[in-house]
């Protein structure tokens, strides 16, 4: 007796239509969207505030959007104000997380982990500075 002959184009549709999107933002899940922001200065004890409003006193750590570029306003009575700029670089996983993504989840996890910002980390970070004394 012979069996029914198996659909295989139907079962690939089906594990494609199912698991494909499971993979989609790779790493936006592993990742995930922020990042931790450390801020130190010589001397301790400065005013932090951020493009994005946070705010806090060194050392100091802000957990901030991977995506974002972001002016830090550091002042100290006494000293020189510094103004700093972190931006999003392509981390060395999160291009890794990209080539993942188009090879398993195609573009649709490649435009998630971009548009989430997953795929970047923030540099510089930590962000250290050194205040001058106002003369």
């Amino acid at each position: 007796m012979r069996g029914r002959p198996r659909n295989h184009k139907a079962t690939t549709r089906l594990v494609t239509f199912f698991v494909v999107p499971l993979l989609a933002g790779c790493a936006t899940i592993t990742r995930g969207t922020t990042d931790t922001l450390v801020i130190t200065s010589e001397p301790p004890n400065a005013d932090v505030r951020l493009s994005n409003g946070l705010t806090c006193r060194t050392p100091c750590s802000l957990a901030v959007k991977r995506n974002q570029n972001l002016v830090v306003k550091i002042t100290r009575e006494g000293y020189e104000p510094v103004e700093a700029t972190v931006t999003p670089k392509v981390a060395g996983a999160g291009a890794a997380g990209m080539a993942g993504n188009v090879v398993l989840g195609g573009l649709i996890g490649a435009a998630v982990d971009a548009g989430s910002g997953a795929m970047y980390d923030l540099v510089p970070n930590p962000l250290h500075v050194k205040l001058v004394p106002l003369e």
